[in-house]
């Protein structure tokens, strides 16, 4: 016998509006923080491209050294550099998270394609972070507030569409991670939740 207060529907409209400002708060928050670090890494990726002995300003030794990284072929997997992926992808999520503080519900295979897009995000993010790391053997700060901000966004999008049901998982699965979601919910919140639904 299911729980009907707890198994995921749908469209969870029970969700607390303060939880909801919360969630696409934080999104718009680091959505923005990774698209200022995206445009910084690309001016600094023309400027290296002009000069590739220019000093950036954020080339403090050889440990922290946004030059060393940039000029590898890590810093341009595409053949043009990958900041420019953000400057694309980041203005998106922005949109998702402004539209959605006004109460904007997208379709669930447009929510469920930017998840996917995202986790393909971080996944490069945390590669580049190895590579940066263990390979190249220096460091790029506003590579490091890429690679948070999108775990952020990536944090959020994904529990809110674990809360829309909208990622296409198996009921087994969707329950699970619906409970765990709601697991990370302050008592008062469930409580108000719970109340409403009677």
């Amino acid at each position: 016998h299911r729980d009907l207060h707890s198994f995921p529907t749908r469209r969870s409209s029970d969700l607390p509006p303060r939880k909801r400002k919360i969630l696409f708060g934080e999104m718009l928050v680091f959505a923005i923080l990774s698209l200022i670090a995206a445009a910084v890494l690309s001016i600094e990726a023309i400027t290296l491209a002009k000069n590739p002995d220019a000093v950036l300003s954020c080339s403090f030794n050889t440990w922290i050294d946004c030059a060393k990284v940039g000029s590898t072929w890590q810093a341009n997997v595409l053949g043009f550099p990958n900041a420019f992926l953000g400057l694309v992808s980041e203005p998106v999520v922005m949109t998702i998270a402004v539209a959605s503080l006004a109460g904007v519900r997208f379709p669930r295979w447009f929510m469920f394609t930017a998840n996917v897009c995202y986790l393909l995000g971080v996944i490069f993010a945390y590669w580049l972070l190895w590579q940066s790391t263990y390979v190249i053997g220096a460091l790029c700060p506003w590579c490091l507030l890429v690679t948070v901000s999108t775990t952020f966004v990536f944090t959020s999008m994904t529990q809110w569409n674990i809360r829309e049901n909208n990622l296409f998982l198996p009921e087994g699965l969707q329950a699970k991670a619906f409970a765990f979601v709601r697991s990370e919910e302050h008592p008062s919140e469930l409580q108000s939740r719970q109340s409403i639904s009677y």
